[in-house]
């Protein structure tokens, strides 16, 4: 009984022994596994580090202007075949930081560095709102919005140089990429709430020289919402229209900016013209009296009625509508033209009356050829006129011509003879 309670005490004892060295190599291991750990987290730690340190070079680069530097180190920092880049690709700023390097490649005055991107200001775009798509809790989006702020800048500087150097596209580019920024929620919140209608209208009016109709179309009719520019956004609407020969939509574009600006002259112009041109001298003519009742003092105008009526073949009131032109205008050019016109051709017809006349009767013959010169005899004022307005007009010198020469008159004749060779 003795040995046997010995040996189970020994037992015990061992078990104890055996327990507190268990417990010894368990929490060794527990240390061990934490300092691994610590370690992995240590590298991870240095490794985003090295990759945000590459974004941090970058952007001092780009601050003391190596550019072309900077942006080795930034497409270094979000090159997704680089492993250490899995770290910076999701980070917010180095977006940002890359916007802010293609926007100085932008502004640089180096031919070489503008040569290192070729459109530096949509990729300063993309690299700005890649930037606010990754910033979920919006610590950078201050700066952000700063930068989309200059950008608008940037992109109305690179607007009106295309415009001016006639690169239409590049323009409307950039007026939309203007229109997209103030669109977004971040620049909403920031203030810049308010519709930008010198850039919708600037759009449109870039749409328009590109030959991109449609587009013109869509914001002109955005920019009218607005009352922007008045009846004149209505006309470039219609003249939109025309270019793609829809003169139905031109003409329902006019009649509603004539209801909305009854006062304005132009487009009643405009709707003139495009009845005229269709043929549509009823229509024509009842929108030329509006317009003239509006602005009686407007020669167009009555020059507009004169070639109505020539059109129609009542010829006085033609007549009439001229010299109410020219009482208005003194020097215009085309009232005297067409008033020598509607008499040279009245002679003209009046030499066919006389050329009528039976051989038999050569008295008959001469009474008409003597009217036929009296309409002559009429229009060689007013062409003279026009000829004294316009110089080099060789119409009206040929007119002349024949007249001097069908009334005798031979030194006029050679004089104008003579000034039809020189402008040869």
């Amino acid at each position: 009984m003795t040995k046997l309670r010995r040996k189970q005490k020994l037992f015990n004892n061992q078990l104890k022994k055996n327990k507190f060295e268990l417990k010894k190599y368990l929490k060794l291991t527990v240390m061990m596994k934490k300092t691994i750990l610590l370690f992995a987290f240590l590298i991870s730690v240095a490794g985003a580090y090295a990759q945000k340190g590459k974004v941090a070079s970058a952007q001092t680069l780009k601050d003391t202007q190596k550019l072309d530097k900077a942006l080795e180190a930034i497409n270094e920092a979000i090159d997704p075949t680089n492993e250490k880049a899995e770290k910076s690709i999701p980070w917010a700023k180095t977006w940002e930081v890359r916007g802010d390097i293609y926007r100085a490649i932008y502004q640089s005055k180096d031919e070489n560095i503008k040569k290192l991107a070729d459109d530096p200001l949509q990729t300063s775009l993309e690299s700005f709102k890649k930037a606010l798509e990754l910033d979920e809790k919006g610590r950078n989006a201050n700066g952000v919005k700063i930068n989309l702020t200059l950008l608008i800048s940037d992109f109305t500087d690179q607007a009106v140089n295309a415009f001016n150097e006639n690169n239409y596209e590049l323009a409307l580019k950039s007026f939309e990429s203007i229109l997209d920024i103030e669109s977004m929620p971040v620049m909403q919140e920031a203030g810049q709430a308010a519709v930008d209608t010198v850039i919708i209208f600037n759009a449109g009016l870039a749409a328009y020289n590109a030959e991109k109709y449609d587009d013109a179309i869509q914001y002109y009719k955005e920019a009218a919402k607005y009352d922007y520019n008045g009846a004149r956004t209505y006309e470039l609407i219609a003249s939109s229209y025309t270019s793609k020969q829809d003169t139905a939509s031109a003409l329902l574009t006019l009649q509603e900016g004539f209801e909305k600006y009854p006062e304005n002259s132009s487009i009643l112009v405009l709707m003139i013209n495009i009845y005229l041109n269709a043929n549509k001298v009823d229509d024509a003519m009842k929108y030329l009296e509006l317009a003239i009742k509006q602005d009686p003092e407007n020669g167009s105008f009555h020059f507009a009625q004169g070639s109505l009526y020539d059109k129609l073949g009542e010829t006085e009131k033609a007549i009439k509508a001229y010299e109410k032109a020219i009482e208005l205008k003194e020097d215009y050019f085309d009232a005297y033209y067409n008033l020598g016109a509607i008499y040279y051709n009245q002679g003209v017809k009046q030499v066919e009356v006389a050329n009528a006349v039976p051989t038999n009767q050569p008295d008959k013959y001469e009474e008409e050829k003597n009217k036929a010169d009296e309409e002559f005899k009429k229009a060689i004022p007013y062409m003279e006129k026009a000829s004294e307005i316009n110089a080099e007009d060789t119409f009206s010198l040929e007119s002349l011509k024949t007249l001097y020469y069908r009334l005798k008159m031979m030194d006029k004749f050679d004089e104008v003879n003579k000034k039809l060779e020189d402008l040869k």
